[in-house]
């Protein structure tokens, strides 16, 4: 679909594929054609789930700084919100995301990693924040989302640091959730995919939002989140084909519809 960024379907999975030789490098164009993927498969009501690939040798080495060197306070002040909403729209896809890394995952690499529900790393791969080492720090949703998910201590680690972490080492941490060999990352990518395809998407869409949305508040308002959601399934489709599905043939062998 873009110059940098394409989309192929398989079955009911996407992958978001990014190939901007040689590193994957995030300019502005591709920050711009990661967000249209976005909204493209947001909108596909038959995609059930999606895959982010870099490709079999890099997921993405980070930000092009070339770039942004010569950006000053004024414009980078305009255009860093355009930044964090393009990885935000990667974040916002409905339907459930892995990000299947070979090889770098730095900067803004790391970023778009975060933005995914799950994370499947090659045991060669390297991720890292190190955007302190060129007198900067992350700006694409890192410091939000990596002590989110690690923690405060360990993300100040890594972001304070600009360390790179081994695939072993992510994984200890909860940075990654499965490491395999980097010829299998895709492969185990779209397995974990696969299993969402024929899932209820209004379902899946309300446990997503209900999760995400939930993590920013305190418990109460979280529960009152939950309870709306769940509620909210009531008026679907999706809700009376699972039940009287499981009521007639037992579990898991619903037909949903995603309406």
């Amino acid at each position: 679909m873009g110059e940098y960024v394409s989309i192929e379907v398989t079955g009911k999975v996407a992958t978001i594929v990014l190939a901007r030789p040689p590193m994957n490098a995030l300019s502005r164009q591709v920050q711009e054609e990661l967000r249209a993927a976005a909204h493209e498969v947001s909108a596909r009501r038959e995609i059930g789930a999606v895959v982010v690939y870099g490709g079999p040798k890099l997921f993405a080495a980070g930000a092009d700084i070339k770039e942004m060197v010569e950006m000053d306070y004024q414009e980078m002040a305009l255009k860093s919100g355009e930044l964090q909403s393009a990885f935000t729209a990667i974040a916002n896809i409905p339907v459930p995301t892995i990000a299947a890394v070979t090889g770098y995952a730095l900067g803004g690499g790391c970023e778009l990693a975060l933005c995914c529900d799950l994370r499947i790393a090659g045991d060669n791969a390297k991720l890292g924040q190190p955007e302190v080492l060129l007198g900067v720090i992350p700006g694409a949703g890192g410091t939000q989302r990596l002590s989110r998910l690690v923690g405060p201590s360990r993300a100040k680690d890594l972001i304070f640091s600009g360390r790179f972490v081994s695939a072993e080492e992510a994984l200890r941490i909860g940075l990654v959730d499965r490491v395999v060999a980097p010829d299998d990352v895709y492969t185990e990518a779209m397995a974990w995919a696969e299993q969402f395809a024929g899932g209820s998407a209004v379902a899946l869409a309300a446990a997503k939002r209900a999760i995400n949305f939930g993590l920013e508040v305190d418990l109460n308002t979280g529960l009152e989140i939950e309870r709306g959601e769940f509620a909210g399934l009531f008026a679907t489709d999706d809700r009376i084909i699972g039940m009287t599905s499981f009521i007639e043939n037992g579990p898991g062998k619903a037909k949903f519809t995603g309406r």
